[in-house]
C-alpha cells in the first residue's frame, strides 16, 4: 500500500471544515478507514496475483523438468535393463561354463586309468604278441594237422583261432577285471585274486612243459647233429682213397641207412612225444588267454588316456578360451551397467529435489483462495466507502439546510432543482457510478477515481 501525506486529498482541511460545521466525525473517519483498507486490500490482491502468477509459471516449470528428467531417467533404465540383461546372459552363459567345465573334471576324474600309459603301452604289445604267436602257432601246426594246402584258408583260419583272445577280453572284462577296479568287494578280489593264481599256475606248468619240449627238441637235434657226422664220415670211408671212386661196400651202406632210420626215428619220437602235444596246446591256451588278459588291461588305460587327453582336455581348451572370451565381453557391459546406475541415481535425486507438483497445487488452490478472500474483502470495503462518502455528503448537506432561510432555500430549490438541472445530476452521478470502470482508461487506480469523484461532488456542494 502507498504511504500517503496525511493532509493529501484534503483530510484535513474536510475534518476542519465538519468540525466548524459540527458534523460527527465518525461517519467521516468511517469513510476514511473502509478507503486505507480498500487500499490496503486492493495491495494485497495484487501482492497474491503475482504470487499466483509466480507459482504457476513455477509449476510448469517443475513440470517441464519433470518431463525432460522422466524423458533421460527411463533412456537411462532402458539402457540399464539391455545392460543387465547382457550382464546376466554373460553370467549365465558363465555358470553354465563353469558347471560343465566341473562335471568334465569329474569325469576327468574317473576316468584316471588304474596303470600309467607306459604300463598300458607295454600290455598293449604284450597283447599283439600273444595274438601274433597264436596265429603263428596257428597257421603252421593246426592248419598243416588239418590238411589246409591254400594259402589264404589257411591264414584265414588261423586269424580266426587268434581272434579267440579278443573274444575272450570282454568276458574278462565283465567277469574279473571291471568288479575288481568297480566294486572293490571282497568277492571281487578273491575272483581277480584267484584268476590271477590259476593263470599264473597254469602259465608256470605250460613253461615248463615248453621247457621240457625244448630240451627234448635240443637233445633231438643233438643226436641228429651226431647222427649226420657220422653218416658223413661213413660216407668219406666210402670213397677210395687212390682212385677217389666210391667203394662198393654193402656194411658202410647199410650203417649209413641205419644212421638215417636212427634219425628219423628221432623226428618222429620228437613229433609224437606227449611233451610236445601238452606244450602246443597249452601254449595256444596260454596265448589266447594272455592276450585277452593284456588287451584287457592295456585297452582301458589306452582308452582312459584317450578320453582325457583326446576329448576331454580338447573340450576344457575350448570351454575356457570362451569363458574368457565372454570375460572380456562383459568388462565394458560392467562399465556401461555402472555409469546407466550413476546417471539413474542422479536423475532419481534430482527428481527428488524438485518442488512437489501436488504441493504447487496446493500452495496454488491456497492462493486462489487468500485472492477469492480479499476480493469479498475489497467488494465490503468499497461498499463501506461508497455508504460513508454518501453519509457524509448526506450530513453536510444537512447541516447546509439547516443554516439556509426560506428564502435561501426557495433561491436554491429554484436554481436546482429545475428539470435540466435534475437530469444533469443523474447523469453526474451515473458518471460518479462509472468512475471505478473508467478509472483503467485514465490510468487511476479504482480507489483513486472514487475518491476524485467524492471530491468533486463535495466541491460542487461547497460552491
Amino acid at each position: 500500500m502507498n504511504e500517503q501525506n496525511p493532509n493529501q486529498g484534503g483530510d484535513f482541511q474536510h475534518g476542519y471544515s465538519s468540525g466548524i460545521e459540527g458534523i460527527d466525525r465518525q461517519v467521516y473517519e468511517a469513510y476514511l478507514s473502509s478507503n486505507v483498507n480498500h487500499d490496503w486490500v486492493i495491495d494485497r490482491i495484487n501482492t497474491k496475483r503475482e504470487e499466483l502468477s509466480s507459482v504457476k509459471n513455477k509449476q510448469q516449470e517443475t513440470i517441464r523438468q519433470h518431463k525432460t528428467a522422466y524423458d533421460k531417467l527411463q533412456n537411462e533404465v532402458m539402457g540399464l535393463n539391455n545392460a543387465a540383461k547382457k550382464v546376466q546372459d554373460s553370467e549365465k552363459s558363465i555358470a553354465e561354463i563353469d558347471s560343465i567345465t566341473e562335471e568334465l573334471r569329474e569325469k576327468r576324474a574317473s576316468k584316471a586309468p588304474s596303470y600309467s600309459l607306459v604300463a598300458g603301452l607295454i600290455f598293449l604289445a604284450a597283447g599283439i604278441s600273444f595274438i601274433a604267436g597264436d596265429l603263428i602257432i596257428s597257421h603252421e601246426i593246426v592248419a598243416y594237422a588239418l590238411n589246409i594246402r591254400n594259402s589264404n584258408e589257411a591264414w584265414a583260419f588261423a586269424i580266426g583261432l587268434a581272434m579267440l583272445s579278443i573274444l575272450l577280453k570282454p568276458a574278462y572284462d565283465r567277469l574279473v577285471e571291471e568288479p575288481y577296479h568297480k566294486n572293490e568287494t571282497p568277492k571281487a578280489r578273491s575272483r581277480y585274486a584267484g584268476f590271477k593264481l590259476v593263470l599264473s599256475i597254469f602259465a608256470i606248468v605250460t613253461l615248463i612243459i615248453l621247457g621240457w619240449f625244448r630240451y627234448e627238441a635240443y637233445r633231438t637235434d643233438k643226436l641228429k647233429e651226431a647222427i649226420n657226422k657220422s653218416v658223413k664220415n661213413l660216407q668219406l670211408n666210402a670213397v677210395d682213397p687212390l682212385t677217389g671212386a666210391p667203394v662198393n661196400s654193402p656194411e658202410l651202406t647199410n650203417k649209413i641207412e641205419e644212421a638215417l632210420r636212427n634219425s628219423d626215428q628221432l623226428n618222429l619220437d620228437l613229433v609224437n612225444s606227449p611233451w610236445a602235444l601238452l606244450s602246443f596246446v597249452m601254449s595256444g591256451v596260454l596265448f589266447a588267454i594272455a592276450g585277452a588278459v593284456s588287451l584287457g588291461m592295456a585297452l582301458p588305460v589306452l582308452q582312459g588316456f584317450w578320453y582325457r587327453w583326446l576329448q576331454i582336455d580338447p573340450k576344457l581348451w575350448r570351454l575356457r578360451r570362451r569363458r574368457k572370451r565372454i570375460l572380456k565381453q562383459m568388462e565394458p557391459l560392467q562399465e556401461t551397467l555402472t555409469a546407466h546406475l550413476t546417471q539413474k541415481s542422479i536423475l532419481e535425486n534430482d527428481i527428488a529435489v524438485m518442488p512437489a507438483l501436488e504441493e504447487l497445487k496446493q500452495e496454488e488452490a491456497k492462493i486462489k483462495a487468500e485472492i477469492e478472500s480479499l476480493e469479498a474483502e475489497r467488494k465490503q470495503t468499497l461498499t463501506d466507502t461508497r455508504v460513508h462518502s454518501y453519509g457524509d455528503g448526506y450530513a453536510h448537506g444537512q447541516v447546509s439546510r439547516d443554516v439556509m432561510g426560506e428564502e435561501e432555500y426557495d433561491a436554491w430549490r429554484n436554481s436546482h432543482l429545475t428539470v435540466s438541472n435534475l437530469a444533469l445530476r443523474a447523469k453526474s452521478n451515473a458518471s460518479a457510478d462509472r468512475a471505478v470502470p473508467r478509472s483503467r482508461a485514465t490510468g487511476m487506480r479504482p480507489h483513486q477515481a472514487i475518491r476524485k469523484a467524492i471530491t468533486d461532488r463535495f466541491d460542487e456542494n461547497n460552491s
